[in-house]
Order: structure tokens, then C-alpha cells, then sequence
């Protein structure tokens, strides 16, 4: 049996509370906050670089040229179908493995709903090879605990089984990172029925940074994420009262005490809505805490 890259050394360790070994997303505007953020991040952080439409690719070439400068691993993001050519894909790979040193990579389909170039889905990336040919050892492809507008369930599985054994032929290490959620219930269950399917690769969990609840609010509905008022006051939101900000302790505090052995390895991946240094702030005032 092929022996697969480890993709961090935390995962190999229980971890010593719900936020040890976290992980980050950031987009290439947000260079200036992840230099005022760093000096109060855990070293080797995890921290992903987004493909949004309108940046340049100098801009997330820097971005993840910072993220390796300030001692922590990037993981850029590859939008299939924004890529317009696959001199394109292959340009923006091999600039951040070189500048950047980057060893993993995350693999999504990407909002538009027609592709820009030759790729229509993330398994297209995957299978063209270039991955594993430039040295990466850690593929993430994305979860959805909440379900997925054009997908039932049973299909989103299927997908993610098909995913991760091709990750793995390829001898690159799948990891899922999932969509953000205010309710730990159908996550707890989607990773029970995610590992009684098969599939052992590790889970980051997508948990939204604090932030003003208009702005959770709009992300949530762009996203596709519930947010029913059972939903919100589980997660500490009144719905008759908008305003303010809210943090996502009562999630967290869910997912740690319903999470066991049977939901297999686990980390926190943190969407930064309302500022990196808000989230970071969160985060290790949580760990002091517990």
C-alpha cells in the first residue's frame, strides 16, 4: 500500500483543545492584516489564499510569498473554472511553488456557472497531473455538511469518495475542508455519515470569525449556509435584533463536546468576515479560556 505524504504533524497528535492546529483563509487584499495578525498566530499555521475574480495573480503570488515569509504554510486556491487556459493553471502553480514553497493546494469548482477555460469542475484540475508533478503533497477539496444546491447528498458523497481516492492514486494526501455553519448538529452528523462511508481523510470544519451580523448574515445567504431563527439563537443571533457582532462560542463549544473517535481527525478552519485580527483575537481568547 502507498505510503501518503503527512500533511501537517498535528495531525498525527489528538489535539489539546478545539482550536489547536487551525487554519485561516485569507484573500490577496488582505497582505497588511496577516502582518498585524502574525505575531499573535500559532507558527505553521495553515492559511489558505483565495481565487477571487478581480485580483491579479502577482497579488496572490504575493500573498502567498507572505504567508511563507511570516512562518506560517500557504495554501493557495485554484477557482477551475475562472482558470481561462491551462497555461494559466500551470503558471499560477508553479510561481507559488517556487516563491512560495507551497505543498498544498485547494481544489474548488468556483462560482461562475460556465467555465472561463478547459476546466469545468475541480476533478478536472486533479486529473490533469500537474499537482503531484510539481511536488505538492496535500489536495483540499471542499465539504458541505448543509447539502449542495445542485447535488442531493448521496451525490455530494459519491463526489468526495471519487475525489479522494483519485487524490490518493496520485499520491497526494486528500484533506476536506468544509463550508461555514452556525449549527454544529448537521455537521456532527454529516462527519458520521461522512466516516461510515468510508471516507478516513481529515475534516476542517469552516467556522465563521466573529463578525457584525449583517455581514454574517449576507455570507451566509451568498454561501447557501441555514440560517433559520432556531438556527441563529442556537448560535447566539436575535433574529429581532440585527445589529452588533457575534462569535461563533457557542458552535465551537457544540462541536467540542459532540465530537468523538468516531468522527475521525478534525481541525477548525476559520473564515475571517469580520477581520483576520478580530478572528485571531477569538481564537486565543478561546484557548486561554479553555
Amino acid at each position: 500500500m502507498m505510503t501518503l505524504p503527512s500533511i501537517h504533524p498535528n495531525w498525527d497528535l489528538p489535539p489539546k483543545g478545539m482550536t489547536d492546529g487551525y487554519s485561516l483563509e485569507i484573500t490577496a487584499k488582505d497582505i497588511d492584516a496577516l502582518r498585524e495578525a502574525a505575531p499573535t498566530m500559532a507558527a505553521e499555521t495553515p492559511v489558505a489564499v483565495t481565487f477571487l475574480p478581480g485580483e491579479s495573480l502577482e497579488a496572490r503570488i504575493a500573498a502567498a510569498k507572505l504567508v511563507r515569509s511570516l512562518g506560517f504554510e500557504p495554501m493557495p486556491h485554484f477557482s477551475a473554472r475562472r482558470l481561462e487556459s491551462g497555461d494559466d493553471f500551470e503558471t499560477y502553480l508553479a510561481a507559488v511553488v517556487r516563491e512560495a514553497g507551497v505543498q498544498r493546494c485547494f481544489v474548488i469548482a468556483g462560482d461562475p456557472p460556465e467555465a472561463a477555460g478547459p476546466y469545468s469542475d475541480s476533478m478536472a484540475l486533479i486529473r490533469t497531473g500537474a499537482f503531484e508533478r510539481a511536488g505538492i503533497k496535500a489536495i483540499g477539496v471542499g465539504g458541505h455538511p448543509e447539502g449542495h444546491p445542485n447535488m442531493t447528498p448521496d451525490q455530494c458523497f459519491a463526489v468526495l469518495i471519487e475525489k479522494c481516492a483519485e487524490i490518493e492514486q496520485r499520491g497526494m494526501a486528500p484533506l476536506i475542508v468544509t463550508q461555514f455553519s452556525f449549527d454544529a448538529a448537521p455537521v456532527l452528523s454529516w462527519l458520521s455519515d461522512l466516516r461510515q462511508r468510508g471516507i478516513d481523510a481529515p475534516v476542517r470544519i469552516g467556522i465563521p470569525g466573529p463578525a457584525g451580523i449583517k455581514t454574517l448574515m449576507r455570507f451566509a445567504a451568498r454561501c447557501g449556509v441555514g440560517a433559520s431563527a432556531s438556527v441563529l439563537t442556537k448560535y447566539g443571533i436575535s433574529i429581532t435584533k440585527l445589529i452588533g457582532t457575534a462569535g461563533p462560542d457557542k458552535l465551537v463549544d457544540a462541536l467540542a463536546s459532540g465530537l468523538g473517535d468516531q468522527h475521525g481527525k478534525v481541525r477548525l478552519h476559520f473564515y475571517p468576515f469580520g477581520g483576520l485580527t478580530k478572528t485571531v483575537e477569538w481564537i486565543n481568547d478561546y484557548t486561554a479560556r479553555h
